[in-house]
């Protein structure tokens, strides 16, 4: 199977999953995807995300060498992963954002409703405090890769979906820097509406597609 009709198969697996886990807050009315939802989400479409950082290993790790950032080894791996995993979600406890793991890896879910404006790339002011924590977090456990990805819903052409996720990905990329993440860490990439989770035909699916991860990647050995 091309790598085409891979991703198809896979977008198609993560929004029936998305749709089928939708959950609704009797507080608020809203609804959202579960936790449980985003660890299968992130199975589906992270899964294969997380074959590689972008723009690939070999020239980043040369580059926090450059920055004194050395390599995690062996069961150390795990450990760290685990320590980083415990500290964020607890800096993100009732903030909006969700933390998934995968495997050796982490993913923070960060819903438009907590980040950005429709067709703004401009963080709110309210969500400055949640990226303050992440960005601290971060900052103090350095041997790990940090991808943004920006994602849109369908609503606009493609050309300014794809515009409108790089550069949210890029104003989030800005922020954790500005706040002690080492840049050499950090790299950007916007997926337009390629990656929904959820349909696109509802407010509450649009919603959900309208979003940033920060996926975080441990610097091994072996990178």
């Amino acid at each position: 199977m091309n790598i085409k009709n891979t991703m198809a198969s896979l977008s198609i697996m993560g929004i029936m999953m998305a749709l089928s886990a939708c959950v609704t807050n009797p507080e608020t009315g809203k609804k959202s995807i579960s936790k449980t939802a985003m660890g299968g989400v992130g199975g589906a479409l992270g899964g294969y995300l997380l074959g590689d950082v972008i723009g690939g290993r070999n020239d980043r790790s040369e580059k926090l060498l450059g920055a004194g950032i050395g390599a995690i080894a062996g069961a150390g791996i795990g450990r760290y992963m685990d320590d980083q995993e415990k500290k964020l979600r607890e800096q993100t406890s009732g903030t909006g954002i969700n933390v998934v793991r995968d495997g050796d890896n982490l993913i923070l879910d960060l819903p438009s409703e907590v980040t950005f404006d429709v067709n703004s790339a401009t963080i709110n002011s309210q969500f400055g405090a949640s990226l303050d924590k992440v960005s601290t977090t971060l900052a103090e456990f350095e041997q790990s890769y940090v991808d943004v990805l920006g994602h849109t819903d369908s609503t606009g052409s493609d050309s300014h979906n794809q515009q409108l996720s790089e550069r949210r990905a890029n104003s989030v990329a800005e922020y954790l820097s500005g706040r002690g993440v080492n840049q050499a860490r950090i790299a950007t990439r916007g997926f337009g509406e390629s990656q929904p989770r959820a349909s696109n035909v509802t407010d509450e699916g649009r919603a959900l597609n309208r979003r940033v991860e920060i996926r975080i990647v441990p610097v091994t050995e072996s990178s």
